[in-house]
């Protein structure tokens, strides 16, 4: 079976990173009350992650998650950083994210890409969760984004260490599946290119999205569906830009990108199409992706987000959007199906 036959709820799921405090320091009680938001629209596909906020979401979610019965839910998490419990007494080197958990816990992260870091790492993710398993788990950000130009030392890495231990725990039934968690379409590529790795999915944050797609829509995408690996979107908003926000890739968004932003909202607006509708539904019209997954700290988000996924959208919206070149011509739209 593959990912999208696995998943519960829907292909539309929770992105648990802002429960770190990413950007600001968002009470408990608002955190759980976003997560029970989702559970009540019908969300049972939960994604999170040591690194978002040294642990505080999977914490938090935890939480929540407890209220319900295992079987009721799907649920993953990352490896590749080990949450130490001294504190980290300087500015944490985040690469690129530099400052984006800065409202985290103060643990100090370690990368650890090996097989015996990865089982210590589920191991503690479990504990902080409050479960007995994780159904999918990621490889976290092997890539140039955090790693810069040594990126594919820490590739390899843990192509001797991570995917041969999450290959065993899938053999064993202990997971469901395994895949990268990344921000960027290169250690996908290279992964599939691989013949001893076999992931099930990536996690592919950010890139597949209305604001940046070209690159994947070039080969990654189509690759991953001709060899049935599937794909799950992460960060389907650009780190808010596309719905308001002030940050792309975790950034300040650049003039270039509100730029298009504007172009896509004015479409938008005179064909009656709420942006998120727009924003999620081209990212789950690719044959290879399986799921959409928006994070939220706002209660008020999660309705907005399934709502944005049921919305009707004209079929000359899109038609407009690829004559105004604001979308790939090798993206393929709602409308080519």
């Amino acid at each position: 079976m593959s990912i999208r036959d696995k998943l519960l709820g829907g292909p539309l799921g929770f992105g648990a990173a802002p429960l770190g405090n990413m950007f600001r320091n968002i009470t408990e009680e608002e955190a759980a009350a976003t997560v029970e938001a989702a559970w009540q629209q019908g969300t049972r596909y939960f994604d999170t992650a040591p690194f978002y906020g040294a642990g505080l979401s999977e914490i938090r979610l935890g939480r929540v998650l407890a209220k319900h019965k295992r079987n009721e839910y799907l649920l993953s998490s990352k490896v590749g950083r080990l949450i130490l419990d001294e504190v980290e007494p300087g500015k944490r080197d985040f690469g690129e994210k530099v400052g984006l958990f800065e409202f985290g816990r103060p643990n100090r992260i370690v990368y650890d890409y090996s097989a015996d870091g990865t089982l210590r790492s589920i191991e503690d993710s479990l504990n902080r969760l409050g479960v007995d398993r994780l159904d999918f788990v990621w490889i976290h950000d092997i890539s140039r984004d955090f790693h810069g130009d040594e990126w594919l030392s820490y590739f390899e890495a843990a192509r001797k260490g991570a995917f041969r231990a999450l290959t065993r725990l899938r053999e064993q039934g202990v997971i469901k599946g395994w895949g990268l968690g990344v921000n960027c379409v290169e250690p996908c590529e290279l992964t599939l290119d691989m013949t001893e790795a076999h992931p099930d999915g990536f996690l592919l944050a950010g890139r597949y999205t209305l604001l940046d797609h070209e690159q994947a829509a070039q080969r990654l995408m189509p690759a991953a569906a001709a060899r049935k690996v599937d794909i799950l979107i992460g960060g389907p908003y650009s780190s808010g830009a596309l719905v308001g926000g002030a940050h792309f890739e975790y950034q300040k968004a650049p003039p270039e990108i509100l730029a298009k932003v504007e172009r896509i909202k004015a479409l938008a607006q005179r064909h009656r199409v709420p942006i998120k509708a727009a924003a999620l539904q081209f990212s789950l019209a690719h044959p290879a992706s399986a799921a959409v997954i928006p994070g939220a700290s706002r209660p008020e988000r999660i309705a907005e987000d399934h709502a944005a996924l049921a919305a009707v959208i004209p079929g000359d919206f899109w038609r407009e959007m690829r004559e105004q070149r604001l979308v790939a011509p090798n993206a393929p739209l709602p409308i080519d199906r």
